[in-house]
């Protein structure tokens, strides 16, 4: 990267930050307005996010590290950009286009600052996927959920209010273990810089090194909670099911943040050294562990918003779970199932807003009582003619069917391809050995049984919703509301099409992330720009 390109790296931020900002010079009564400089500023995240994932899966040397107030590392704080954040800023910038779209609908207009709060998330998490400093990474993270609690509660209404302040409470706890720990490893190792911190942790002394991995180990709890792993993740399901289907579905990348955060750290500070492998088993047991919850969670969901809630802990679960393996053939499907699982799960937020605007709540409460104490009327005559499903209902149905297939990893689509790269990798000849072990086996069959879970829940509700004998009203359906949740469903088709560039990307990806010593001479040896005159900068000189 040279030249303009460069600076590309700082765009994710830097983009939503002044939009958001100019946004507040606007009265709320300009939301057209508002709506569309909102929409420009995603559109052109898009663009951007494609020309760093070009620049990042081309045959360069990684040169992705960006020096904030030209200032080397660790003196200043460093962005860094790498075929893993490239990925994650393309995916939320996907993401941020769809939601939006929906959103435009109705729900930016139910209360103020929508855009502003929405801009402002971007911001956070764009800046924790391309920050190399921990310090950083925290401010990011506050940015991130001070925009997610005002985005959680527009729409106000009592469950969604009741259900942002568990949320708020949650998540300010998060914050502190996250401030805590990052104490803890400053206090230790005297930096916060990532590459910096990983050069220095296999010279730190024995008595030293218990407590900062005392610091690490609070700094992964505080991830560990926004990734939902049990048993910290009782607030999730409720949470997102409570926001609206646009805010939902935004929401979904926010769990994947920490998965993100802990691959990255685990990876580069843990992939070697003394503390090679900390905090693995905990990752592989509290993955099976919230694969376990988030399936009976699944199973017993009776409204499609938690069935989409613990669906999300079933993906994060699956995720910490192939963390706490660490084999590289493994976590390639992992990420191709982080990318799927993503996608489907956002769609899915916003699908049920649109499926339940034409049920009658008390129709579907009846008829589940009337089937389950054996009180349905079998009396009524049986019609000779079929009744032809509106167009809308077609389509609506077909969107519910994709999801349904995706979420239990059935084929054709990308989560079967996800889940069987996963799965072949886990009983072929990778790390954790051949022939499987008994705990590769109850890995397996976790996986098997959370799609079936997936698959029974899915059915369960798509009967009830689209085939029901009580007739309901045919919802309706804006061509704005209906099109971004096509448009993520294409993206997971256009993924199961491409699934042999995306797994080899993914391949590179963990591959680049399985060597850190890459990362760290990049960061290390990124020089500063000299001054107009020709003349390097003092701070270049400290170096």
């Amino acid at each position: 990267m040279s030249g303009w390109t460069h600076h590309l790296i700082i765009a994710p931020i830097l983009v939503p930050l002044v939009v958001a900002a100019l946004l507040l010079f606007f009265d709320e009564r300009q939301r057209v307005v508002k709506a569309m400089i909102s929409l420009a500023s995603t559109l052109i995240l898009v663009v951007v996010s494609l020309a760093l994932l070009r620049i990042e899966s081309g045959p360069n040397d990684f040169d992705g590290v960006y020096l904030l107030g030209n200032w080397v590392a660790p003196f200043g704080i460093v962005l860094v950009l790498d075929a893993l954040s490239a990925l994650m800023l393309l995916l939320t910038a996907l993401l941020s286009v769809a939601t939006l779209v929906f959103s435009l609908a109705r729900w930016h207009a139910v209360g103020a600052h929508f855009h502003t709060m929405f801009q402002l998330l971007l911001v956070g998490l764009n800046g924790a996927f391309l920050t190399g400093d921990l310090f950083n990474l925290f401010v990011f993270f506050e940015v991130m959920l001070a925009a997610s609690y005002g985005l959680l509660l527009h729409g106000s209404g009592p469950l969604r209010v009741k259900a942002g302040m568990h949320y708020i409470a949650v998540n300010l706890a998060a914050a502190l273990l996250f401030l805590i720990g990052v104490s803890l490893i400053y206090g230790t190792t005297g930096t916060l810089n990532m590459a910096d911190l990983a050069a220095r942790i296999p010279d730190i002394e024995p008595d030293r090194m218990m407590l900062m991995e005392a610091g690490a180990g609070v700094l992964g709890i505080a991830f560990l909670i926004k990734a939902g792993m049990w048993p910290l993740c009782f607030w999730l399901p409720t949470a997102y099911s409570a926001a609206s289907a646009p805010v939902a579905g935004i929401f979904a990348i926010m769990s994947k943040l920490g998965i993100y955060i802990i691959l990255r750290l685990t990876m580069l500070l843990f992939g070697e050294g003394p503390s090679a492998g900390f905090g693995a088993d905990v990752l592989l047991y509290g993955g099976m562990a919230t694969i376990i919850f988030g399936t009976i969670g699944v199973l017993a969901s009776q409204a499609l918003g938690r069935l989409a809630g613990f669906s999300v802990l079933v993906s994060s679960g699956t995720l910490l779970m192939v963390l706490g393996i660490n084999d590289g053939a493994i976590s390639s499907g992992a990420l191709l199932y982080l990318v799927s699982s993503t996608l489907t799960i956002s769609a899915f937020f916003m699908l049920i807003e649109l499926v339940e605007r034409g049920q009658d709540a008390g129709a579907i409460v009846l008829a589940v009582t009337m089937e389950a104490y054996g009180d349905a009327d079998e009396d009524e005559p049986e019609e000779g003619d079929g009744v032809t499903m509106p167009g809308t209902m077609a389509v609506l149905g077909i969107c519910f069917a994709a999801c349904g297939i995706l979420l239990s990893g059935l084929p054709p689509l990308s989560g079967f391809i996800a889940k069987f790269a996963m799965l072949s990798a886990m009983m072929g000849t990778g790390a954790i050995g051949v022939p499987p072990t008994a705990t590769v086996w109850v890995l397996v069959v976790l996986v098997i049984l959370s799609g079936i879970a997936a698959l029974i829940s899915m059915t369960r509700a798509g009967i009830r919703t689209f085939w029901s004998s009580l007739e309901g009203t045919v919802p309706r359906v804006l061509v704005i509301e209906i099109v971004p949740v096509m448009f993520l469903l294409f993206l997971t088709l256009a993924l199961t099409v491409q699934a042999g560039p995306a797994m080899q990307y993914m391949d590179t990806t963990i591959r680049s992330l399985s060597n850190p010593r890459i990362y760290i001479d990049a960061v290390r040896n990124a020089a500063a720009v000299p001054d107009y005159e020709g003349v390097s900068s003092t701070n270049a000189g400290s170096k």
